[in-house]
């Protein structure tokens, strides 16, 4: 691209999207090793938590459907109770086998909490509880091998950030010459010390000036640069959270950021199940569609 060579920097995308049709991405990544310690633990089933459009919800059906294990999603939003047929994402996660329990804004908030998790346990049974987004220890685990030996050659690694198991597996894994960037797709810096719980190093800083609004916001100049990424590169982005991301590595790179000479390898974690749902809000709202 011209913009590349005007600042002489190399731009490099790893396409953890394609890895699995389904459960692709990070998703994959982090339900790896949790389907192996659930299995290991005798549960039969698998409860986890996400919104409407959740892409880990989505994965976590599937992965549980192919692996013989029964799940059981936590949704936020009761009005979603008596319309979710009406929704792609949790259409999909119902015929992979999920089961549903729709609960407030307020009650999804207690999702951490030790008394809400008992509670849940005494509704559904055993269960192998997943938090939001799958993030836990063996999700980072997971996380850290989307980085090989090949990957050593780059300046910096990027990532959208979302819960933080990802971007702190991308930690894990960097060599020490080597600064992982993560662009969080909610607003602040809450999520460092998150991320900070599971790991040590300290090549690493979240770029927070690229969630344009908040979770799930969207404008004309993201859908833009979205659709003009496809039609030029055949690459579809997902709105919530690698089209943030790489929106956010062009913008830095014309800011001149990175050093001439700089490679920079940018992580596409997926999520393309997605853009349904999002198209389906920006009709709503009159504003042009994604391309699919």
């Amino acid at each position: 691209m011209p913009l590349f060579r005007e600042k002489k920097v190399r731009l490099y995308l790893k396409r953890e999207d394609t890895i699995h049709p389904f459960i692709s991405g990070n998703k994959y990544r982090k339900l790896k090793y949790n389907l192996l310690e659930a299995k290991k633990q005798g549960k039969d089933t698998l409860l986890t938590f996400g919104g409407a459009f959740s892409n880990h919800i989505a994965a976590a059906a599937f992965a549980g459907h192919e692996g013989g294990i029964k799940t059981i999603g936590v949704i936020r939003g009761e009005e979603l109770a008596d319309k979710w047929q009406d929704n792609p994402t949790l259409k999909l996660a119902h015929e992979d086998g999920m089961r549903f329990h729709f609960v407030s804004r307020s009650d999804y908030r207690l999702k951490n909490e030790p008394s809400f998790i008992q509670k849940l346990k005494e509704a559904f049974g055993d269960v192998y509880v997943l938090p939001e987004g799958g993030t836990n220890a063996l999700a980072v685990k997971g996380c850290s091998e989307i980085l090989t030996e090949e990957d050593a050659t780059f300046d910096y690694i990027c990532s959208a950030v979302g819960t933080g198991g990802t971007v702190a597996g991308l930690i894990n894994a960097a060599q020490s010459h080597q600064t992982v960037l993560g662009f969080p797709a909610l607003k602040g810096n809450f999520l460092i010390e998150e991320i900070r719980t599971f790991t040590q190093n300290k090549g690493w800083k979240l770029v927070t000036d690229y969630h344009f609004g908040g979770y799930a916001k969207v404008d004309q100049q993201l859908i833009a640069f979205i659709n003009l990424f496809k039609s030029e590169t055949g690459i579809a982005l997902d709105p919530i959270y690698t089209g943030k991301m790489l929106f956010g590595i062009f913008d830095l790179i014309k800011q001149d950021f990175f050093e001439p000479g700089t490679q920079i390898l940018a992580i596409h974690t997926g999520g393309l199940q997605g853009i349904k749902g999002m198209n389906l809000l920006l009709e709503k709202k009159n504003l042009p569609l994604l391309n699919v």
